[in-house]
Order: C-alpha cells, then structure tokens, then sequence
C-alpha cells in the first residue's frame, strides 16, 4: 500500500496495521497450556490460575470472561461442574463444564481473596466494585504467552476462546 500526504498536515498517511501481523490469531496446543498452567502454578499465582482455567474451559470471550460473578461458577463454598452463562454479544446462553483442575483453582482463589456470591469473580485491583478490564486480561494473556516463549503479538485472548 503506498503511503500520500494527509492533505491537512502535510505528512505521510502510515496505516495503523502496516508491519502488523493481521487476521485470525491460533489456538494455544495442548503443551503450550500445559506449559502456561505449570508457570502459574510454580510461580503460584493464584488469580491467573483460575482466570487462565476458566478462560481455557468456558470458551468465553473476554468481556464475558471478566465480567463473571462468583455466584455464576460458585454455590455456596461448592465450585459448580457446570455454569450457565448469557454472552454479551449475542445474548445467548452458553453453558460449559469447569474441570477439576479449574474448580481447584477457582476455589483457592475464591477462598483466599474471601469473594463472596455477588463480588466479581476477578474484581479491579484499583476498585473492587468493578471487574477486571478486558485491557488487563489481555495484558496478562500476552504475558503468559511470553513467559513460554511464544511471540505475544501472535497470539490473543480469542487464541485462549478457541483453544
């Protein structure tokens, strides 16, 4: 593509994705999970545990993911087998089977941070009335992705939904 003058300031028009790798990002393989899930656990990080499980099991995309109440995935001090959850987007429900591995997570989390049925399942840590950003899960995704030495830009949020 080439680039032209913006005819208000006089300098060169550069598209936004130029250099940029484009289109649908790819599923994480089954080691690259596993690779990620021993970090959080080695490094015991507890809340990235639960919100990489959840994300892996549910299939949710972001804003649905973070905007989840303890009382969706939780009864009582019992972390569901199943969840029923209404997408955003669409508004239709999905419902998803919570592993083992991730209602262990999930319950150390919930225990540890003492959330209760109404609190978000992963609360701002500026305001805990609010839940996590979708900017702060996707940082926290490109990290994870790092740390098992993958490229971040290659990968999203979405690669975690189609895993």
């Amino acid at each position: 593509m080439e680039t032209h003058l913006n005819d208000l300031t006089q300098k060169p028009f550069v598209p936004w994705n130029k250099g940029r790798a484009t289109g649908q990002k790819p599923p994480l393989k089954p080691r690259e999970v596993w690779a990620i899930r021993v970090r959080l656990q080695i490094s015991d990080r507890v809340r990235d545990l639960a919100l990489f499980n959840v994300a892996i099991d549910s299939k949710l995309r972001g804003c649905d993911l973070v905007h989840l109440p303890v009382e969706d995935v939780m009864q009582g001090d019992q972390v569901r087998t199943r969840a029923l959850v209404s997408q955003r987007k669409t508004g239709a429900p999905v419902q998803f089977e919570i592993t083992e591995q991730a209602r262990a997570a999930v319950a150390a989390w919930v225990r540890g941070k003492a959330l209760q049925g109404s609190d978000w399942l992963f609360p701002s840590r500026v305001d805990k009335t609010k839940p996590m950003t979708t900017r702060q899960y996707g940082r926290l995704v490109d990290e994870w992705i790092a740390a098992i030495g993958l490229a971040p830009s290659a990968y999203g949020t979405h690669s975690l939904r189609r895993t």
